[in-house]
């Protein structure tokens, strides 16, 4: 939901108190009358007097609060002790008159605004109400803030934010530019007595709140908006109206965009700017234009302006990374992801651009801790919007180009389960228009893994059968020289016992005696010469 309380200091009703009791007493109009000596010359929108005591510590705190808005230095001790001076002033006014002084309980109220505290914000702000039921400023915030909570729906809101501005006589520019700014939202086309459309009647709530601060910096802010939605209808894009404006989408092309009211957008953040130059929104809107003139260098440098003046303006870090990643610039879109979950732990969107920061970093030097880390953020989008789409698109994306790296034996078991994870996208993004060209990839890529996943599968069984047929054919080759080794050896053993029968043979015939009777045997005769 879009932040749209908006913060500006007090101004006119500074010093508006209520007071009785005390050293104070009850006029016959019911009015607190203070001794002339305790008297501060002030008096409350009830007609009440403020003691001289409250009036002192309040315009202290007055001070201090707008020493600080000046050179934007907030930080929680400094707005804890200026509510605490804000405090003191009201804690004086009671204790003369028997009754808090609801402006200063306003202001402590603010001061916490300028941090985010935003409970004990609404808790000062509900006292005030309760000091004085006309404190229309203060029933304005709490307004909003029920809004924001989910506790009020828009239009009841609007209702609601358009009663407090009749009853301030149209004197509350808060009230005007928190209304113009969820006009902008509604986007309703149906006509009332103060215009004939919601659009209409959220630049005549602009413009009223301008002329009676025409350096209120909400208001210009927010006609900055007003000309960049009326700029961006004509493309058909969707409306930014909350006070710090919507989150950059990247890779979005520009096409049939209102360029005159682009500038005029332009030209009033510029107007802005230079009436003060601290205020972080008008620098993210800037950022905002620029995005949409494709003027990217600018947008990152008016995002990281915004980021800069402001540490806790969430959107501000959300932009600047989101442009950053359009561009491959990792690293920045990183760091500034993680400024923005330090602000909003459970955002999916910071989860989700942090995810593709760190997959798209990934290299050799950073494999495993940058796939297992984007793993990790993909996991906890899951876990706090599961029906998301996108997730799970992109932890395809993941495990098919990274997870699946590797031998065959881990890559497969991978690529089937990032088929089954572009499946589940396609099942959960049916339907929504805006996906149909990443369903129409993730098709493409499932069927590009299960042709890859067949050809190594094939490649796989063909290896493995001409393994078996290798182990065969060695086998039945070892097999073969076995056998006639063990034939080679039979065969000399066979020859060595015929030639050793033979030769025991031979020399048994030596050694035996002539027989009796024999005639002796006749020596040769010599040889002729």
């Amino acid at each position: 939901m879009k932040r749209i309380i908006s913060s500006s200091v007090l101004g006119a009703i500074a010093l508006l108190v209520v007071g009785c009791g005390g050293s104070a007493t009850i006029n016959a109009s019911g009015k607190a009358e203070l001794p002339p000596s305790e008297r501060s010359g002030f008096k409350t929108s009830t007609g009440d007097q403020v003691h001289k005591e409250a009036a002192k510590d309040f315009d202290d705190a007055l001070k201090t609060f707008v020493a600080h808005d000046k050179a934007f230095d907030w930080n929680e001790a400094s707005c804890k002790d200026t509510a605490d001076m804000f405090l003191k002033s009201s804690d004086a006014q009671k204790g003369a008159t028997g009754r808090a002084f609801g402006a200063a309980l306003y202001n402590a109220g603010l001061s916490y605004q300028r941090c985010e505290k935003d409970a004990e914000a609404l808790q000062h702000f509900k006292q005030a109400v309760e000091v004085d039921r006309s404190f229309h400023r203060a029933a304005a915030q709490i307004a909003l803030y029920d809004y924001q909570k989910g506790q009020s729906n828009l239009d009841s809101t609007i209702d609601k934010l358009n009663q407090i501005i009749r009853d301030a006589k149209f004197q509350n520019a808060d009230a005007l530019v928190g209304v113009a700014a969820l006009q902008m939202e509604r986007g309703s086309d149906s006509s009332d007595s103060d215009g004939k459309n919601d659009l209409e009647r959220a630049v005549k709530n602009i413009q009223r709140a301008l002329a009676i601060d025409d350096t209120f910096m909400p208001a210009f802010n927010q006609l900055s908006l007003y000309y960049l939605n009326q700029a961006k209808a004509k493309a058909g894009k969707k409306s930014s109206g909350g006070r710090r404006g919507g989150l950059v989408v990247s890779g979005v092309a520009a096409k049939n965009i209102d360029q005159q009211m682009l500038d005029l957008a332009s030209l009033v953040a510029a107007q802005g700017m230079a009436k003060n130059p601290k205020y972080a929104s008008i620098y993210n809107t800037a950022g905002l234009i620029q995005v949409e003139q494709r003027n990217y260098n600018g947008a990152v440098k008016s995002f990281k302006k915004a980021r800069e003046l402001d540490p806790k303006f969430f959107e501000a870090h959300m932009n600047y990374a989101a442009v950053n990643l359009s561009f491959r610039g990792f690293k920045e879109a990183d760091a500034a992801y993680r400024d923005a979950l330090k602000l909003k732990p459970k955002e999916y969107e910071a989860h989700l651009g942090l995810a593709l920061a760190l997959r798209g970093a990934i290299d050799d030097s950073n494999f495993d801790k940058n796939v297992n880390e984007a793993q990790g953020q993909l996991d906890e989008c899951k876990k706090i919007e599961p029906d998301r789409a996108e997730t799970y698109y992109n932890e395809a994306i993941l495990t098919q180009e990274y997870r699946a790296k590797g031998e065959s034996t881990q890559a497969i078991p991978m690529l089937k389960k990032a088929a089954e994870i572009y499946r589940t996208f396609v099942s959960k993004a049916s339907g929504n228009d805006n996906f149909n060209a990443a369903v129409k990839r993730a098709k493409e890529r499932t069927q590009d893994i299960e042709d890859t996943i067949k050809f190594v599968e094939e490649g796989e069984a063909a290896r493995k059968a001409d393994e078996e047929l290798q182990k065969q054919m060695a086998a039945e080759k070892a097999q073969a020289e076995k056998d006639k080794a063990a034939a080679d050896k039979a065969a000399a053993a066979d020859k060595a016992a015929a030639d050793k029968a033979a030769a025991d043979k031979a020399a048994a015939d030596k050694a035996k005696p002539p027989e009796k009777g024999a005639p002796p045997a006749v020596k040769a005769p010599p040889a002729k010469k």
